[in-house]
């Protein structure tokens, strides 16, 4: 191969041809695509919540005097309002506040990390990854701790008529939340709750798997025979929209 060949291939790079498109690898150029996809399948959940909400009447009274319907959207500051091992206790949101605050923190420490990582200073890539890990597991313990309570629901529950899976109505005392009924108010309400939230929690679980794949590699020195951290970049990617996406769906259900 003559000279001229040779450097006509080396200026060409991974690719095989042309420059890098924006200066991104493949990876991280797959990845963005994949994000892009994951952008448009929860902006359609959102949507849909938004549309079913707007279908319910929002309660006309006082907050303070807000009592669970199926014919009237909850307000989210009267449903979300416990905290762990404080039982009977009043405060609106303080959790799911909590919660927030532990993940956005976790981004924090993922931007960090891929910071140490450009430096290639394993000592302080490892640091950052295990925080984030950390922050990734304490959400998830924190969003198993809320479903928990919003299945099981208040002692004294409310007293809802709606119609059973054998198509009769009943009137009953009804306690937490499943998807055909829940104290709370309309079943929709509950539905939708469990399954966008849960199918963030599921996005924030690979989250937590790809961390500690990426903590335990780094700390064995992978990425440092490597000579890059790259892959700590891309799934700081993937962190960060995870995220992104939790503020959006922090607003439509708790905000709202």
């Amino acid at each position: 191969m003559s000279s001229t060949a040779i450097e006509i291939q080396s200026k060409r790079g991974v690719w095989g041809g042309g420059n890098e498109p924006l200066k991104a690898s493949y990876g991280k150029l797959m990845m963005w695509f994949f994000l892009l996809s994951d952008i448009f399948t929860f902006t359609a959940f959102l949507i849909t919540y938004g549309a079913i909400r707007v279908s319910y009447p929002a309660y006309s009274g006082e907050v303070a005097d807000f009592v669970s319907s199926n014919q009237h959207w909850p307000i989210p500051e009267m449903i979300f309002d416990a905290i762990p091992f404080v039982h009977g206790g009043h405060f609106p949101l303080v959790f799911v506040g909590l919660m927030t605050f532990i993940l956005i923190m976790s981004s924090v420490t993922m931007v960090l990390a891929v910071e140490a990582g450009h430096r290639n200073d394993k000592k302080d890539v490892v640091k950052w990854m295990l925080w984030t890990l950390l922050g990734g597991m304490t959400f998830l313990g924190c969003q198993a701790w809320e479903w928990t309570h919003f299945i099981h629901g208040t002692d004294e529950g409310v007293v809802m008529t709606y119609v059973n899976s054998f198509s009769n109505i009943v009137t009953e005392t009804v306690h937490g939340a499943n998807l055909l009924v829940n104290e709370y108010g309309p079943a929709p309400f509950a539905q939708l709750f469990f399954f966008i939230t849960g199918f963030h929690g599921f996005h924030v679980t690979i989250g937590v798997v790809l961390l500690f794949l990426a903590f335990y590699q780094a700390a064995v020195g992978v990425y440092e025979d490597r000579g890059h951290y790259e892959m700590v970049e891309k799934i700081g990617l993937y962190w960060h929209f995870v995220d992104l996406v939790w503020v959006f769906v922090f607003t439509f259900f708790y905000l709202i």
